[in-house]
């Protein structure tokens, strides 16, 4: 059983966190072309979780996409990855009406968790995951829970007055983010995974019913031909972790299982991770991280259900 303290609540700026500005009459077609999910279609109740993969299908980063206005988008996504997916996305433009920039520098990205949060944000807490709220100048967005703790993620201009919350620690965010089973691609984990490894058609990552971007056909291949034999799932472990670590199970020493996607430390002390493994090691071995003989991980419960036919 996943453990989250209900104690677990307040603020913490997100400082590996950066944000993407898209803007101009075409921003939304653009992106809608790129990403794995229906961006034209967004509106401003709403936020949507997308993929931007290679022509691989495997995803380069992902974003939580906001729009605050018809010609005005937002994607906040993992600030080491920003520089170099801004360039790529920026090389596609061509002579569509959209200009992209590193809007870093004039955000704050903020994660807030728990009934304080809730009750800080009043009548701008959204309801359900992926609903957007305004607050002042800037976007408030309901992500899933992480374990029983509810988390938003606040966009706001740089030097707003900061949320009146006791502070958070990064690490315990980072549980609370892994404890959610929604993955974050990271500069570690970049180019490694087709979306459906991470789960990502569970969670509200990829919209099928959409056009063509790239990897599209890759990514619509994995959906609907075959099992899917690689699946996201969440370990305890008593070891450190970092996204990027290789999983091994003691069966097959010399090739890894799987590898760590996001990870975070609780307030009690324990480790909790989100890894892409294959679903054979999991139900033939103990898995390891790092190496077959290495720390234990311990099989936790996903708060959403895998498919039948992954089981």
């Amino acid at each position: 059983m996943n453990r989250v303290p209900s104690a677990v609540a307040g603020a913490v700026r997100l400082a590996d966190w950066g944000v993407i500005r898209a803007h101009g009459e075409d921003a939304a077609a653009f992106l809608h072309g790129q990403l794995t999910q229906d961006i034209e279609h967004l509106d401003a109740e709403h936020a949507r979780l997308a993929g931007y993969c290679s022509p691989k299908g495997r995803l380069l980063a992902s974003f939580i996409v906001v729009r605050p206005a018809a010609d005005e988008l937002l994607l906040a996504c993992s600030a080491d990855l920003l520089p170099s997916t801004l360039k790529r996305l920026s090389m596609f433009v061509l002579r569509a009406r959209c200009k992209l920039t590193d809007a870093t520098s004039s955000h704050e990205v903020w994660g807030l968790a728990g009934d304080p949060a809730a009750g800080w944000l009043a009548t701008a807490a959204p309801g359900a995951a992926w609903q957007r709220r305004r607050l002042g100048d800037g976007s408030v967005v309901r992500l899933p829970d992480g374990g029983q703790t509810s988390r938003f993620l606040l966009l706001q201009p740089a030097g707003a007055t900061p949320p009146a919350l006791p502070a958070l620690d990064a690490q315990t965010w980072a549980w609370l983010e892994a404890q959610s089973a929604v993955a974050r691609i990271v500069a570690a984990t970049a180019d490694r995974f087709v979306p459906q490894m991470l789960n990502y058609e569970l969670v509200g990552g990829v919209d099928f019913r959409k056009g063509c971007y790239p990897g599209q056909e890759v990514v619509a291949r994995s959906q609907y031909r075959g099992t899917i034999k690689r699946r996201a799932m969440l370990f305890d472990t008593d070891a450190s972790a970092q996204p990027g670590d290789e999983v091994f199970h003691a069966d097959d020493p010399a090739q890894p299982a799987g590898l760590v996607a996001n990870v975070g430390v609780g307030p009690d002390g324990s480790t909790s991770a989100l890894v892409e493994v294959k679903l054979a090691a999991v139900q033939s071995s103990t898995l390891h991280l790092r190496a077959s003989d290495g720390p234990v991980l311990r099989l936790a419960r996903l708060p959403y259900a895998l498919p039948a036919d992954t089981d």
